[in-house]
């Protein structure tokens, strides 16, 4: 087993994370709808959870960020392309709810970290 260094946990805790949180969207965006009785709308799903996917990552690398969310909307896009293909209905307003989304956890995830900087 090797050694790991310090300063590689905290990249690989947040990969873990944004891939967790990326396989979470993935199943509930392309399973068929239940009666989910959780509050709030579709789109506000949307842009929390692509905030949540795109924050770790944005917080442990910022210089990352904008990959980050390109990424995290390009996934959103993936998935609205495939949903109608698993009886679901891809949307633009979900996909742009998605980059609003991702835009807000990567500026959340660079600005936590600039002041976390400033706090230490």
């Amino acid at each position: 087993m090797s050694m790991q260094r310090t300063h590689d946990r905290p990249i690989a805790a947040s990969l873990a994370a944004t891939l967790a949180l990326a396989a979470l969207i993935g199943f509930l965006t392309l399973t068929p709808i239940q009666n989910p009785g959780v509050p709030g709308t579709d789109k506000s799903h949307h842009l929390l959870g692509f905030a949540a996917l795109a924050l770790p990552l944005s917080f442990s690398r910022p210089r990352l960020a904008p990959w980050v969310v390109l990424a995290a909307i390009g996934y959103g896009g993936a998935i609205e392309i495939i949903q109608p293909f698993v009886g679901r209905s891809g949307e633009v307003l979900d996909l742009m709810a998605d980059a609003v989304g991702a835009v807000i956890g990567g500026a959340a995830g660079v600005g936590l970290r600039w002041l976390r900087g400033r706090l230490q």
